[in-house]
């Protein structure tokens, strides 16, 4: 049971990994008007906490896969199990902050950046859970 519970929280933190930079890129227009900074800044400082979380994220993902996860390959259900997650966070974001202003609908553009984004992270889990189990496996031998 333990090990479910931590897969749970690796998966729930996968999915915080993609929340939080998807987030911020869609509230843009809403972040420079309550901020009442230039959507060029809002749009740096987006990028720069979206590299800072993807990379912090991955070593802490990384380090808690090799620490927490035995050498199962159930480990690999986090490429879907992040999903409900990711799902449960946006719900409720979109429940305590809604948007009612028209002008901070985000563009199209983005969305088809999310979209991509979206389709390519279960590669991203899958690939970053058999590189931390190969190298327990190395480690062990």
């Amino acid at each position: 049971m333990k090990y479910f519970f931590k897969l749970n929280i690796i998966s729930m933190l996968y999915a915080l990994i993609v929340f939080i930079p998807f987030e911020l890129m869609l509230n843009v227009y809403r972040i420079s008007r309550l901020t009442e900074w230039s959507i060029g800044t809002v749009n740096i400082l987006t990028s720069i906490v979206l590299l800072a979380a993807f990379i912090g994220g991955t070593m802490l993902i990384y380090s808690l896969t090799q620490k927490w996860l035995d050498q199962r390959k159930a480990n690999l259900i986090a490429a879907i199990l992040w999903l409900p997650y990711f799902v449960l966070f946006v719900f409720a974001f979109a429940f305590l902050f809604p948007i009612t202003y028209g002008g901070d609908d985000p563009n199209p553009v983005i969305g088809l950046l999310a979209m991509g984004g979206m389709l390519c992270y279960p590669f991203y889990i899958l690939l970053l859970n058999s590189i931390a189990m190969w190298k327990d496996e190395e480690i062990a031998d």
